[in-house]
């Protein structure tokens, strides 16, 4: 073998491995979201806290007040009974490094007034947009940015 085709190999070899390597990164992510749509799984639960590390927070603003696994997963049991049929789609996922950009859809029909909202049967469809930090394989940290105020705006009927 020329030294041409060892290094042709090589390259394909490396980028081979990263793109496995992203596959994974993205399939951890992608637990996260199965979780976001059904709240109330303890399976999807158990999934969710074994793709995390130990420390990791939700990050939703600048305050500092970050949201622990466990408050986290406490809010999303009470989306689970607000919001039964709760469906979190990911449209877009982009990966670079150890850092994943996710574009989703959240879309549901609140069985009991919603942030003080009654949406009288109304349902929300608003785009979200989430970035994951990845350490050795596992969510570190979540930013995440969501469009709650057309949420309420759609369930209040303006």
């Amino acid at each position: 073998m020329t030294k041409y085709k060892k290094l042709t190999a090589g390259v394909a070899t490396i980028a081979l491995t990263a793109s496995i390597a992203f596959a994974d990164d993205k399939a951890t992510v992608q637990k996260f979201y199965d979780l976001l749509s059904d709240p109330a799984s303890q399976e999807l639960t158990q999934a969710f806290t074994a793709s995390i590390t130990d420390d990791w927070e939700s990050v939703g603003n600048y305050s500092g007040d970050n949201k622990s696994t466990e408050t986290f997963l406490g809010q999303m049991g009470g989306f689970a009974q607000l919001i039964p049929d709760l469906d979190w789609a990911v449209e877009d996922m982009h990966q670079d490094g150890d850092t994943i950009i996710v574009r989703s859809r959240a879309t549901g029909t609140p069985v009991a007034p919603f942030f003080g909202v009654d949406g009288q049967g109304r349902s929300f469809d608003i785009m979200t947009i989430d970035i994951h930090e990845l350490e050795d394989g596992k969510i570190a940290r979540t930013y995440h940015v969501e469009d709650w105020a057309g949420a309420l705006q759609q369930l209040s009927g303006e």
